[in-house]
């Protein structure tokens, strides 16, 4: 051991040796993918540079490790500062820039702060998030789910949850985009018909910047009602391969970045989870597993055309550990989760085409999610105590045409949309409805098509102190006859931006955004018939309404404050228990498979104040406050909390590079209670009712009129980066709930048992349908420290 550890000592110790890097890279115009020669090319904030050559290539050595941006200036084009991206001496670096040309018209406005870049197309509701944000983010264990839970506007959710809550809107309002390619699943373990899960499939090694948008939606990203997360890759490098390996929280990571041939390389990346161990060994009752796979190929034809080609994946089952049944608790999670088996994928194409004064984006692209459960009564499989047995596939076949004209200082951007969807469904499930065990046996298919067209104009007037976007989509559906008609779902919007000097904005966006209903809703069948498609179901629409002002005190820093309002409309609402489905999606499972109603109505409004300040490879400091209300009606016109109504969220970030490649970082985040519903004690107590559910019934005439207390969190992280002559390693330490909160969930309640673990019913000699369950309540309180230690070689 003394021999092994000295061994160790030493290695790190000559990493002091090896601290530059290597950067690569070409400067282009970014409306016709022309090389620009004799472009300067600094690490901002340093002198360190070089000069593009004729064909635009250039290379800069020297250059220190950590992250970095890269300033370029060239004559007739604006200033160009790159996202943010990590140097390291074992690797070179391979960068795109591409140069926008200068407008003819003398601006009054010069923006000074180029760090926290202005995006004239959303002014408002929108952030750019850099790479050292995602890999060093205190409790976030670089994942892209949770990273977002710090900016403004997104709800926390528990730990074992992903659920993205934006602005008081279900979590099945938001859309997820790779490099230009949809896909519809962001995380494991996805809860059909919403966004949930417990972690990313996204790997973040990739990953070169997120812009996250929760409002001011660009007319190409249509079908989002609360955000909008396009996530952008990594160029392939050229010249010289790059490996990766990652042990991180829950799995054990593969990476490679590498060229193929001299126009043409690859990205690609493949994760295991270890869950099953660890909660094998913690005593959980269930043993969830994971896969997934990432992966990139960009293939340069010539000056004029690009090929990519994206492909995302998982594999995620879960599997009971009934030898974990001891305590109560233990009985109590075996009684309702069900064991699942999931996979899904995306794969498309993107390829683009520069003209002389633009571009053409020609996406194809293909996706497929299928999930199936089970679940018997007593965890017994015989056929006579099957409680639920489920299987759906959901297919996407895509096409989008995107054409952007730059004509002098306006961008034009305009296309369409066609997809062929292709639905099934086999369900078998046990309910307990109206006082009655009852059953729901059906297969559904459906297939259809969906089609959209958009356009979107931007630029700048008054001497460019006026910034508009102007734009439209129309979608419509062969689902049925009210969707066929696009007239219905017409979708205007408009943003402006104003500035009062180089520092102070004033910021505004209307718009009116639609979305279809979730394919599980879609295909619910009764008795062989649509019932959805009969009971008239329509688009469901929002329209958005923010103002705000933004101030930027100097170059690093940035202040926002912003107001919003939702007006929601046709919100699909559940006949069985007349609740809006936006209050539904915030656990494992389905949502949607029953009949609804397109009658309910919503509203989420608030105000949000942010504050970032961002030294690259120095510090950064996120300090977030958002007031939120969201509320929905039901089959009345009273509007009622939602399940998202958290009422004020408050998030406080820092992260700090000490010397000898240190770095630190705290995140606290406090939410206020969400609302809860009581209890249905009778039902709950039914012996026929608790058997076919495993869990208590709610009281849905008292919906949400109970609110949890508060909760709050400490998130703490320490990395610790040796560079050496060929290879990199970055230790990491991160500690979630540092001061170990105990937060107060809704108690549990359940069947109170015997010496020997069974169910004591009160009235045995009473016939089976009058018979009752002895129930008790358990405290229910979560809430602990979780450690977790990383380790990450680059070579």
């Amino acid at each position: 051991m003394r021999s092994f550890v000295f061994t160790i000592v030493s290695l790190l110790s000559i990493a002091v040796f090896a601290q530059n890097g290597t950067i690569k890279g070409v400067v282009k115009d970014e409306k016709n993918n022309e090389a620009l020669p004799f472009t300067n090319i600094i690490i901002n904030g340093t002198q360190i540079g070089a000069t593009s050559d004729f064909e635009g290539n250039f290379i800069i050595t020297g250059v220190p490790v950590g992250f970095v941006r890269l300033q370029a200036s060239s004559v007739g084009y604006e200033q160009y500062i790159s996202e943010e991206f990590q140097v390291t001496n074992a690797n070179e670096k391979f960068i795109e820039i591409f140069m926008k040309e200068k407008s003819t018209i003398l601006s009054t406005v010069t923006i000074t702060n180029k760090i926290f870049a202005r995006n004239i197309e959303s002014p408002v509701a929108m952030q750019s998030i850099g790479v050292s944000e995602i890999e060093k983010n205190p409790g976030g264990n670089r994942d892209i789910s949770k990273v977002v839970q710090s900016f403004p506007g997104v709800g926390q959710t528990p730990v074992q949850r992903n659920d993205l809550i934006v602005r008081g809107g279900g979590s099945n309002e938001n859309r997820f985009f790779l490099d230009g390619i949809e896909f519809p699943n962001l995380n494991h373990f996805a809860t059909q018909g919403a966004s949930g899960g417990p972690a990313s499939i996204v790997n973040a090694d990739f990953l070169r910047e997120v812009d996250f948008y929760t409002g001011s939606f660009q007319v190409n990203h249509g079908n989002a009602m609360s955000s909008v997360l396009n996530m952008s890759l990594i160029s392939p490098n050229k010249d010289k391969s790059e490996k990766r390996v990652v042990l991180g929280a829950s799995d054990f990571g593969l990476s490679f970045n590498g060229p193929i041939s001299d126009k043409s390389g690859l990205l690609f990346s493949y994760r295991r989870s270890y869950l099953q161990f660890l909660f094998q060994a913690l005593g959980l009752p269930f043993l969830p597993t994971y896969d997934d796979y990432m992966l990139k190929y960009k293939l340069n034809l010539n000056d004029k055309n690009q090929l990519s080609i994206i492909s995302i994946g998982a594999l995620d089952k879960n599997r009971l550990n009934l030898e974990r049944n001891e305590t109560e608790e233990q009985r109590y999670i075996l009684s309702y989760l069900p064991e699942t088996d999931q996979w899904n994928y995306t794969i498309g194409g993107v390829y683009r085409h520069f003209r002389d004064n633009g571009y053409d984006n020609y996406i194809l692209s293909r996706n497929m999610f299928r999930n199936k459960s089970y679940k018997y009564e007593n965890n017994q499989e015989v056929d006579s105590l099957k409680i639920q047995d489920y299987s759906s596939d959901e297919i996407e076949n895509k096409f989008r045409y995107e054409h952007i004209n730059f004509l002098s200082s306006w961008r034009l951007l305009s296309g369409f949309s066609a997809e062929y969807v292709k639905y099934s469904n086999s369900t078998y499930q046990k309910l307990f409805l109206n006082g009655t065990s009852q059953v729901i046996n059906y297969q559904s298919g459906l297939e259809f098509y969906k089609y959209g067209v958009f356009s979107q104009i931007s630029g700048k007037i008054w001497k460019d102190r006026l910034g508009v976007t102007a734009g439209f989509r129309f979608d419509g559906n062969t689902y049925s006859d009210e969707m066929k008609n696009p007239l219905n779902q017409l979708s205007p919007r408009i943003s402006l931006s104003y500035g009062l000097n180089e520092r102070w904005f004033l910021n505004a966006s209307v718009g009116h955004y639609k979305q279809l209903p979730a394919y599980t809703t879609l295909g619910y069948t009764e008795g062989g018939v649509l019932v959805n498609r009969f009971n008239d179901l329509k688009y469901i629409g929002v329209t958005h309404y923010i103002v705000g002002i933004e101030f930027l005190p100097d170059a690093t820093s940035k202040f926002s404050l912003e107001g919003f309002y939702k007006d929601y409309g046709h919100y699909p609402v559940s006949i069985r228990d007349s609740i809006s489905l936006a209050n539904k999606g915030g656990d494992f499972g389905v949502v949607g498979d029953e009949p609804v109603l397109s009658i309910g109505e919503g509203r989420a409004y608030g105000f949000e104040v942010l504050y970032r300040k961002k030294i690259l490879d120095k510090m950064t400091l996120l300090l977030t406050f958002t007031h939120v209300r969201s509320e929905f009606t039901g089959f009345t016109d009273e509007y009622i909390p939602s399940a998202w109504d958290a009422r004020n969220i408050i998030n406080a970030l820092v992260s700090r590079k000490l010397k000898r490649n240190w770095t630190i970082g705290l995140k606290w985040k406090y939410s206020g209670g969400a609302p809860y519903t009581p209890y249905d004690e009778y039902t709950s107590s039914l012996v026929q009712a608790w058997n076919i559910q495993g869990r208590p019934y709610l009281d849905y005439s008292q919906y949400n009129s109970q609110r949890l207390t508060s909760f709050h969190q400490l998130d703490f992280r320490v990395d610790k980066e040796y560079f050496f002559d060929k290879w990199s390693l970055n230790l990491y330490m991160d500690i979630q709930n540092f001061y170990n909160f105990k937060y107060k969930g809704q108690d549990t309640y359940l069947p109170a048992s015997d010496v020997d673990g069974n169910y004591i019913i009160e009235n045995p000699s009473d016939p089976l349908d009058s018979q009752r369950y002895t129930m008790k309540s358990l405290e229910n309180v979560g809430g602990s420290i979780v450690p977790t230690i990383g380790i990450i070689v680059e070579f």
